[in-house]
């Protein structure tokens, strides 16, 4: 049996990552999410468990402590991090996960797992990423604008990714990760 894939979706603040992930797991089976870990409080309609583990900073500082995550970060003033014995558990049975993180956690996780298939999500302009932002209602002038300055040293770090696809249309950035999943799961399965 064929090790899993592991890939790795960021982008900037506002760009759809989330968007895209469950509209692809919509109608796509051939990968699995894998849940990250967060500091920061749940928005709107985000379930513990399911869209990230909304845990304390201390529980989070314990988990690091005893290297319980493959990658972690403080972004926009609060603690991510991607639970390790997860991934690890899914590849080994062949399992496909994939990870929604920042660039900063991107970096940590090549040092890892260099050959995981790394995916730049771009938004159309800055422009229309600050729309985005506002659309989403979720942040106050001072974060969104924080938000804007670190999405334009993320947007630094596309050269770093083996694949872009920017979000322009929803069904269209949903097919290109499709069909880049797909052609790798083709490619590690010939080999």
């Amino acid at each position: 049996m064929n090790r899993g894939i592991l890939f790795v979706l960021s982008g900037p603040s506002g760009v759809g990552k989330n968007t895209v992930l469950d509209e692809l797991f919509e109608n796509f089976s051939g990968v699995s999410y894998s849940v990250s870990a967060t500091t920061r409080q749940a928005r709107n309609g985000e379930i513990d468990g399911e869209d990230y583990f909304f845990i304390s900073e201390q529980k989070f500082k314990e988990i690091e402590a005893n290297n319980g995550f493959i990658e972690s970060a403080k972004v926009h003033g609060h603690c991510y991090g991607t639970p390790k014995k997860f991934v690890d558990e899914r590849l080994a049975k062949g399992e496909d996960i994939i990870l929604e993180i920042d660039t900063q956690g991107a970096k940590q996780v090549r040092k890892k797992y260099p050959e995981a298939v790394y995916i730049f999500l771009l938004p159309p302009s800055l422009k229309e990423l600050e729309n985005r932002l506002d659309k989403r209602g979720s942040e106050d002038a001072k974060t969104k604008n924080i938000r804007l300055h670190n999405a334009r040293q993320e947007l630094k770090e596309v050269h770093n990714y083996d694949y872009e696809v920017v979000n322009d249309s929803l069904a269209e950035a949903v097919r290109k990760i499709k069909k880049i999943i797909v052609a790798e799961q083709e490619r590690r399965d010939q080999e």
